[in-house]
């Protein structure tokens, strides 16, 4: 059985909320990012990794059998706070909803903080300059900290598209000529429409 990789909801949210509410308390906004980054890295280990998958999410291991493996694999190779917090959903039978919680922290931690993730999509790789300009013009538009998440779409012909949260902003060549297709079509159809209308008057 896989990890559940749902929307994030009331349950999620609620853990999500109260580990932000430990990490302030033991560290601020560092411990907060902190927890936040290791927890991501052991989702992407749990992502690539379909043991590791399977492990965390199965029933059949047993939950005291599990915490001695979490604590063998993380002790002294993340905080203390977050393996505590994996053994916490472990202990209530939650790890296989780790994907959900850990989505809800993240958007927990840019509302908290004044920051958003971008994913950019471009048709070639940004360099530093590049990757620069663009973070400045979002963080202009937006008003908040932008962290950037570049990505090569070999599909595009140019231009960039822009994903924020579940939004997808295409300002890309291949959608803007798609567009000047579809409006010198319909143009031209009326246009048509319009000779013949004044022919037959």
């Amino acid at each position: 059985m896989p990890l559940i990789d749902t929307q994030p909801g009331a349950l999620a949210k609620t853990y999500a909320r109260s580990l932000i509410d430990l990490a302030m308390a033991q560290g601020g906004r560092d411990k907060v990012e902190a927890v936040l980054g290791q927890l991501q890295d052991v989702l992407e280990l749990a992502v690539s990794n379909p043991r590791f998958n399977e492990f965390l999410a199965s029933r059949v291991v047993a939950s005291r059998d599990r915490a001695q493996s979490l604590r063998a694999m993380f002790e002294n190779a993340v905080d203390t706070l977050t393996l505590n917090f994996l053994l916490v959903l472990n202990r209530k039978g939650r790890l296989g909803y780790i994907i959900p919680i850990v989505a809800a922290l993240d958007q927990a931690v840019q509302a908290a903080f004044g920051r958003v993730e971008v994913d950019v999509f471009t048709a070639s790789p940004l360099d530093s300059a590049g990757l620069s300009s663009v973070r400045e013009r979002l963080q202009g538009s937006l008003k908040r900290e932008v962290v950037v998440h570049p990505y090569v779409d070999g599909s595009m012909i140019g231009g960039v598209k822009f994903r924020i949260g579940d939004q997808l902003v295409d300002a890309s060549v291949a959608t803007r000529l798609r567009k000047l297709r579809d409006r010198l079509g319909n143009e031209g159809a009326a246009n048509l429409r319009e000779r013949l209308d004044r022919m037959f008057e």
